[in-house]
């Protein structure tokens, strides 16, 4: 690790993606922009430096490193973000409505997309990413998908394609909920509800909430922050799962794994959930707390660049049919069943 970060190869790629991050930061807080989100702009950023192959030739070895090291660090200081203490006072019925959102959006995608004919890694990150939060779900699970012979270069394939996915789905929802609003006859608070239980990214259950007034606002951050608290053991469950499914993977070829596997723990999810504890019980000032999770996302979006800067873009046209079509029906469903939870329950 020391050796990477003496590299000129690391510093060139930190200043590129920096750049990236911290013009994606400035660029969310337009108007027609906020929709789209921190991440997501840094991501296509990234991409955007395609254009010039000597500057990502030079900085291959930086690349890698940060996007899989900053992304760890970035999700650990994101929860800040997670005040555990408004989630219980929220009540047992949303964290319960929120385990059955996700476990039902992350089944159903990952079900169709095998269905429409996705291989398995790229199925996992694109259900993890509709039915937690988004592009920081997709980065979260990722490193559980590991050990099938993947290389470096179809895995970043697969994350970026699924961060694709719920970029355009939970934009193209939180419009068409925003249109819904009136013919819905919902109360603020059921609109929030919805709003967070159906929406992938925070920015999107912000803006459709935000439509819906401050209560509305309040309790779609509410809801939404319940599916993200999901993130650490859902991480967990599809790393023990996925290591299942590659024994039965060698046993039908005929193959064995020698010695004893490894437990999947994704130990920095343990740093989002001890930083959701600080951040809750210790009265840390709340412009620290701001800080904090602002220096999370500019981490999160240097990742974010990284990953953009490794895009293979004919690849990701040719395969990007089966998961986009998986993930406008489950978002379709997640959105019928939020708005069924949010009328029977608020």
């Amino acid at each position: 690790m020391l050796k990477v970060l003496k590299t000129r190869s690391f510093w060139q790629a930190a200043v590129l993606t920096l750049a990236c991050a911290v013009l994606g930061v400035l660029l969310a807080k337009l108007p027609g922009l906020k929709l789209v989100g921190t991440l997501v702009i840094a991501l296509l950023l990234g991409m955007a430096l395609q254009v010039k192959p000597s500057w990502i030739n030079a900085s291959k070895t930086g690349i890698g490193f940060i996007s899989n090291k900053f992304l760890r660090l970035g999700i650990i200081l994101l929860g800040f973000r997670l005040n555990l203490m408004k989630l219980a006072q929220a009540g047992v019925k949303t964290i319960l409505i929120a385990i059955f959102l996700v476990a039902v959006t992350i089944c159903l995608t990952y079900y169709l997309c095998e269905r429409f004919g996705a291989e398995s890694d790229l199925a996992i990150l694109t259900a993890a990413g509709c039915g937690i939060c988004g592009a920081a779900a997709v980065m979260g699970v990722s490193p559980q998908i590991t050990g099938d012979g993947v290389d470096e270069e179809t895995k970043r394939e697969n994350e970026v394609l699924a961060i694709a996915v719920v970029c355009v789905m939970g934009t193209l929802f939180t419009l068409i909920e925003i249109g819904l609003k009136p013919v819905l006859h919902m109360t603020q608070s059921q609109f929030g509800i919805m709003a967070g239980g159906s929406l992938h990214e925070i920015a999107h259950a912000v803006a459709a909430g935000g439509a819906g007034g401050t209560l509305s606002l309040d309790d779609a951050l509410i809801m939404k922050l319940s599916r993200v608290l999901l993130l650490a053991p859902v991480a967990l469950l599809i790393g023990i799962w996925y290591q299942k499914l590659l024994a039965k993977r060698n046993q039908a070829k005929g193959t064995t794994t020698t010695g004893k596997q490894k437990l999947p723990i994704p130990w920095f999810m343990a740093g989002f959930l001890i930083s959701s504890i600080i951040g809750t019980f210790i009265p840390l000032p709340q412009v620290l707390i701001d800080g904090l999770v602002q220096v999370a996302y500019i981490f999160l979006g240097m990742a974010m660049a990284a990953l953009g800067m490794s895009v293979n873009f004919a690849v990701i046209a040719k395969r990007g049919k089966s998961v986009f079509t998986a993930a406008l029906i489950s978002s379709i469903v997640l959105l019928i069943l939020a708005t069924g939870a949010a009328k029977l329950f608020f």
